[in-house]
């Protein structure tokens, strides 16, 4: 016999029938439905809260609390001067004026908002005007060295 579309079927042993529970003695899955005796799995509506390990103390009780999250904490996000002497170097920044808002748009930072912080990693030729929330004292050291300024700006 060919296959057509009005006679497709699925292949033998590939599809496993439904446990079919609760339809009487006979089926052999009956009387408690594969659910055992009393308690709360048993009934009707169980539903285990996450985490509940069935009454054992659970994990996230076991484990200890450790760690401190301090809410004054301000991340940086660094750019090494090696990055902005590149961007330079292939034309993108013409009149040496670099901010927080030029990098946004260069696509450089990823968010507006983003506390930026420069960096000392690498040489810098370009006599720049660059102002950013930080600076480290190598970064510092270089921008000036270039005969360039480093302006702190406020967030």
């Amino acid at each position: 016999m060919t296959n057509h579309l009005g006679n497709l079927r699925y292949a033998e042993g590939s599809r496993k029938k439904k446990k079919r529970i609760g339809r009487g003695q006979g089926s052999g899955r009956g009387g408690t439905s594969t659910k055992g005796h009393k308690g709360a799995q048993s009934r009707a509506g169980y539903k285990s809260k996450p985490g509940f390990e069935g009454g054992q103390m659970p994990l996230q009780r076991r484990l200890p609390k450790f760690g401190f999250t301090n809410i004054n904490r301000k991340d940086y996000l660094g750019i090494n001067v090696s990055r902005l002497e590149e961007l330079v170097s292939k034309g993108i920044v013409n009149d040496g004026v670099i901010n927080p808002e030029l990098l946004f748009k260069l696509g450089v930072v990823s968010k507006r908002r983003s506390l930026i912080k420069i960096l000392g990693n690498g040489d810098l030729k370009s006599k720049l005007e660059i102002s950013a929330h930080a600076f480290s004292a190598t970064a510092k050291e270089k921008i000036e060295a270039a005969g360039g300024t480093a302006t702190t700006v406020t967030a």
